[in-house]
């Protein structure tokens, strides 16, 4: 017989694991070990192979030289606040440039019309190399933010706008006419069963576009950037400095790892009621 007071009281299995009890079982399992292992294992292979094989430290230094380095760019360099530019150049340009495809990926897959007239242009507008954009936009903006951000949208907005017009395209046409026949308005539909229906894909092209954005900011800032980590890597290059170009890649893999991680996160709390294994790996 229960008490009173345990009515209403959601269980603690109800409630799902909390942070601590995920974070123990991952490490419980034996391929979260084996994947640190390999780590561990790279970083050895990197300290001791250098001065082994006697490669000079211009060439490849040990996995040392590169902390010092690090600890040296926060000093000397400001590491941070380039880190920190670019960090928010990532976002900003990952943002606006999914926006853009959703809008223009929804637009297209509700209008086969508006589809039949674009897609030409699109098409061509895809085929054609992002980074050929990087001193145009230059030309036009001067050496601001502006065209790195620029870049990052156009190689953010294409996977996130085949993704979404493939889901658009292939929603159950059955669903859409059960709706008509309850008299639900286009507006109804669209938020109701085909905004809904395309959410999966959507979060495909956004974890696509969350790793995308950083190469577009770091292009951007290669060909015209006077700060950002894509500068450290310009002048870690210039200076023949080959543990500050190291130290650049390392910040920027964290970076887009990060951005990948938050979409995976996001894609968690929305689409909750599915099983974990069709959201997408982290």
């Amino acid at each position: 017989m229960t008490s009173s007071a345990d009515h209403g009281q959601p269980s603690r299995s109800s409630a799902g694991p909390s942070l601590g009890e995920k974070i123990a079982l991952a490490l419980s399992r034996r391929e979260v070990w084996i994947s640190l292992g390999f780590l561990v294992l790279f970083l050895a292979i990197w300290e001791w192979l250098p001065p082994l094989a006697k490669i000079p430290p211009y060439i490849l230094p040990p996995i040392s030289a590169v902390f010092k380095e690090f600890f040296r760019l926060l000093h000397v360099e400001n590491l941070f606040l380039h880190t920190g530019l670019t960090l928010i150049e990532v976002i900003i340009g990952f943002v606006l440039g999914s926006l853009l495809g959703m809008v223009v990926g929804y637009a297209l897959g509700l209008s086969p019309m508006l589809e039949f007239v674009l897609s030409p242009y699109i098409l061509a507008l895809q085929i054609t190399p992002k980074v050929a954009f990087a001193p145009l936009f230059i030309m036009w903006l001067g050496y601001t933010v502006y065209p790195k951000i620029l870049v990052a949208i156009l190689i953010v907005f294409f996977p996130v706008l085949i993704n979404v017009l493939s889901s658009v395209r292939t929603i159950d046409p059955a669903m859409i006419n059960l709706a008509r026949s309850f008299s639900a308005s286009r507006a109804q539909i669209f938020w109701k069963i085909e905004f809904p229906a395309s959410m999966p894909n959507l979060f495909a092209g956004l974890r696509i576009g969350s790793t995308l954005a950083v190469i577009g900011i770091v292009v951007g800032e290669l060909v015209g950037g006077n700060k950002g980590l894509g500068y450290l890597l310009v002048l870690g290059e210039g200076q023949g400095n080959t543990a500050m170009v190291f130290v650049t890649i390392i910040l920027l893999t964290v970076i887009g790892i990060l951005a990948y991680l938050a979409v995976i996160l996001a894609e968690r709390r929305v689409l909750h009621y599915m099983p974990e294994r069709q959201i997408g790996p982290v």
